[in-house]
């Protein structure tokens, strides 16, 4: 019998502190949330309430906190990444990322007004993979594609914008500089500046691109493990479909997903570009 099962708790102050203890000492991957409140004699959404309201955050937040803390002391101390993400206790790098890059889904009002009353502002700047488009709202960043020389800037920045076209728009490369820089520069990787990223589909959709986010970097993975992976084993045609219309490229890394042969299958802003990222992407990881 595990200790989290025999924990009785006699007020809410005594379940807050048996549950900041859980999730302190327990590996991030190992945390039963639904077994631990019903320990405890609680849903898991009592819990998550009562947390919140002690805590001001939920208990995943404070979970990934003491693991984010953790991380930071250890590749302080020069441990390697790989050795940082299993010393905390997380499954792959992926995992390790996602502590750095935090993501959430658009409003649903914006989503259903396809943008109506959203501001949003775009810009340009450089990235190694060619002149790269930024969009960002108010919720974080929603959109990058590339201008290269078969698509100009104007004609890269109207293939984001036509997802929401009801929304304002305003150019400032200015605004969009320091995002792209944390975007594109793995020093800039930290997890005191994480990017905030918007995504903004249909629930499928979000959903695939949310899956995409957990593709280490430095590897592939096909179009059926995706599908397999969301529980929808015979929707990898749609799998595909979503992945080409992720609005956050190179962030959300649809550029990790390839044909069931290992072929570099079609890429929204062209396979040679795709060819280009997961070359520099092998060049990170193993620097």
């Amino acid at each position: 019998m595990s200790k989290h099962e025999t924990i009785i708790a006699n007020s809410d102050y005594e379940t807050v502190q048996a549950a900041i203890a859980y999730l302190s000492e327990t590996l991030p991957d190992e945390i039963d949330l639904p077994r631990f409140a019903r320990a405890l004699g609680l849903t898991e959404r009592q819990l998550t309430d009562l947390f919140r309201r002690w805590c001001g955050l939920t208990p995943k937040s404070f979970a990934q906190c003491v693991a984010l803390n953790h991380a930071k002391q250890l590749l302080a101390d020069n441990q390697s990444v790989l050795d940082t993400t299993y010393a905390v206790g997380l499954s792959s790098t992926s995992r390790l990322h996602d502590l750095f890059v935090t993501h959430e889904a658009m409003p649903p009002g914006a989503y259903r007004n396809r943008g109506e009353g959203l501001e949003m502002t775009w810009g340009v700047a450089p990235s190694p993979f060619g002149t790269a488009v930024l969009t960002m709202t108010e919720y974080g960043l929603s959109g990058i594609g590339f201008a290269d020389e078969g698509m100009s800037v104007e004609a890269a920045f109207d293939d984001l914008a036509r997802r929401w076209p009801n929304a304002s728009y305003r150019r400032d490369d200015r605004a969009v500089a320091p995002v792209a820089a944390r975007v594109f520069d793995p020093s800039r990787w930290k997890a005191d500046e994480p990017v905030r990223v918007v995504l903004i589909g249909t629930d499928f959709e979000i959903k695939v691109w949310q899956t995409l986010l957990r593709i280490p970097v430095g590897t592939a993975t096909t179009y059926q493990k995706v599908a397999d992976h969301i529980g929808r084993p015979t929707a990898a045609r749609a799998v595909g479909a979503a992945v080409g219309k992720n609005p956050i490229s190179f962030v959300v890394p649809c550029h990790r997903v390839v044909g069931s042969s290992g072929a570099l299958t079609g890429y929204h802003w062209g396979v040679p570009r795709k060819r280009a990222i997961l070359g520099w992407e092998s060049g990170v990881v193993g620097a």
